[in-house]
């Protein structure tokens, strides 16, 4: 069975690190390249860095803050929030990422999502969906564009798919109704994805203690998970969470 990974995310606006609730509340979480060096040594297997104001406010993610964080990793690096043509895929992978990350852009354009994996190839290119459930009760996933602002008429199994036809290498799925909450991921959810696409399913948004990791990665059949809160406060290591799953016949690496 291959090893699943642990990612963490670094939402930057302005840059700094921040985190919110529901994609709202913004609060400072720290330096970019202070925390990617310290996720580096801690072993985390990706970073990702998300831009979170770029799309809203029509640029390209910041290179300045990309190379900075580049620098201090040995790890794969992807990297959202922006990335609206194949020139701003380019600028980003300049800049250092391995990987771009998807969103509104997708949306509006699927076939950028064609044109940048013929040019970096399929692992190259994650698209990330925002989505929650239209209705509390509801087995149906919503997708939102534009940090969540905007509804987009799509259903987040069917444009998972649409996606993967379309040469996404990866599927960032974010639960809206979890973000930031600590509640756990919407297994469910990451399920649905996960069952309707060959390629690996990202799981995010609710992580708050380690046996969410285990619920996302058995019910949820999640090939990676991702957080953000739960690492940048501190309130548990990398490692402690992988040890965790090895005991839970989760393979990770450490």
């Amino acid at each position: 069975m291959l090893s699943k990974r642990i990612i963490a995310c670094l939402d930057v606006r302005n840059g700094q690190v921040v985190k919110g609730i529901n994609f709202g509340g913004l609060r400072s979480a720290g330096d970019p390249a202070e925390l990617a060096r310290r996720y580096n040594a801690e072993g985390i297997d990706e970073l990702v860095i998300l831009d979170i104001t770029a799309t809203i406010e029509a640029r390209r993610a910041l290179a300045d803050t990309i190379r900075a964080v580049a620098r201090e990793l040995f790890i794969p690096l992807a990297v959202g929030g922006g990335i609206r043509t194949e020139a701003d895929a380019a600028a980003a992978v300049e800049a250092g990422a391995d990987k771009v990350s998807l969103n509104t852009a997708a949306i509006a354009d699927p076939g950028l999502i064609t044109r940048i994996a013929e040019r970096y190839g399929s692992q190259a290119v994650v698209v990330a969906i925002d989505a929650k459930r239209a209705a509390p009760d509801s087995d149906r996933f919503a997708v939102f564009a534009r940090s969540g602002q905007a509804d987009a008429a799509l259903d987040a199994v069917a444009w998972a798919r649409e996606a993967e036809s379309r040469g996404a290498g990866e599927i960032l799925l974010t639960s809206i109704d979890r973000d930031g909450t600590k509640a756990g991921f919407d297994c469910a959810m990451t399920a649905a994805v996960s069952s309707a696409v060959s390629i690996p399913v990202i799981a995010s948004g609710g992580a708050g203690g380690l046996d969410h990791f285990v619920d996302v990665f058995t019910m949820g059949k999640a090939d990676a998970a991702l957080a953000a809160s739960i690492f940048h406060y501190a309130e548990t290591s990398v490692r402690a969470l992988k040890l965790h799953l090895r005991q839970h016949a989760i393979p990770v690496r450490l």
